[in-house]
């Protein structure tokens, strides 16, 4: 298990890039980078509030000449593919390769490493990202996290106009709190070179496999009120998602992940081996960000 807590003075202070820093996720992992004592920069879309101490490359990660200058002087870079599609993630990997950071790329729990096709296309885009990185000689340490607890931020509109959070229904899943799989990243982030880390797949899990209803449950609980979940059809959810205003893209692959997609009992203590704790429940963090439902 990677050791993040030796000091981080002036012999080892590592420069880690961070894409997708503006995410619920991203931001998480920049934090705790910075509080280790590592030289962060953020690679994001649109500029965002001021950071002290964190640098931030404004633009576009499938741009080459943006990745390019984001990877100046970098020694590792958290990865995280924002596309349904990894084809122009090529260019991405032919800077990696020339750059030779360490990487860590976020993928998803629900690939099936037997299957020749994925379940839906976003788990089908983080089988292709691995698959490319790895084909490129970059030797990624992959981290396949199950479905964020921060997912649960998106009931936060529908619960301020009542009691019943309705939206397309997934198979239950042991939801794991991002703050978990930011302690794993940043462990593995920080871990010196020589260090020997697995290269098979991290699967981050929460202990508790729970379905939307369970959620919501404990969602109810920690606001003492009696919220409920109510399952939409397809057209009724993909007019939901599109009124959100989320890509068409995006809506048809949710459809597809919550149609075909399949339950998962698969609870595991990789967030444990990495981070040297157990992972915390959806109830805590749930607990943790009650202010932002209320």
């Amino acid at each position: 298990m990677p050791d993040t807590n030796r000091p981080m003075g002036t012999d080892y202070s590592p420069s880690i890039l961070v894409t997708g820093a503006a995410g619920n996720l991203g931001r998480e992992v920049a934090d705790r980078l910075q509080a280790h004592g590592a030289r962060v920069r953020c690679l994001v879309r649109h500029q965002t509030g001021p950071r002290p101490a964190v640098e931030s490359v404004v633009g576009d990660l499938t741009d080459p000449m943006v990745f390019r200058a984001a990877l100046q002087g970098i020694d590792a870079v958290f990865l995280i593919w924002p596309l349904l599609d990894s084809s122009p993630a090529h260019p991405v990997v032919a800077e990696l390769i020339a750059a030779a950071p360490r990487v860590v790329y976020v993928s998803s729990t629900a690939i099936d490493d037997e299957a020749d096709r994925q379940s839906d296309p976003i788990v089908q885009v983080h089988a292709d990202m691995e698959v490319l990185l790895r084909d490129a000689g970059l030797r990624p340490v992959v981290l396949r996290s199950d479905t964020l607890a921060s997912n649960a931020r998106g009931w936060a509109a529908q619960l301020r106009a009542g009691n019943v959070i309705a939206g397309s229904d997934v198979a239950r899943t042991a939801v794991v709190d991002e703050r978990d799989v930011a302690d794993a990243a940043v462990a593995v982030l920080l871990a010196p070179h020589h260090a020997q880390l697995d290269l098979s797949p991290y699967v981050l899990t929460g202990p508790e496999v729970l379905s939307r209803a369970d959620q919501v449950a404990r969602l109810g609980a920690a606001l003492q009120r009696p919220l409920s979940f109510q399952p939409l059809p397809a057209d009724l959810a993909r007019s939901q998602m599109l009124a959100d205003g989320r890509p068409e893209r995006l809506v048809e692959a949710l459809l597809a992940a919550s149609v075909s997609r399949l339950e998962s009992n698969r609870t595991t203590d990789h967030v444990e081996r990495l981070t040297g704790r157990p992972a915390g429940t959806f109830a805590r963090w749930v607990i943790d960000h009650v202010a932002e439902f209320g």
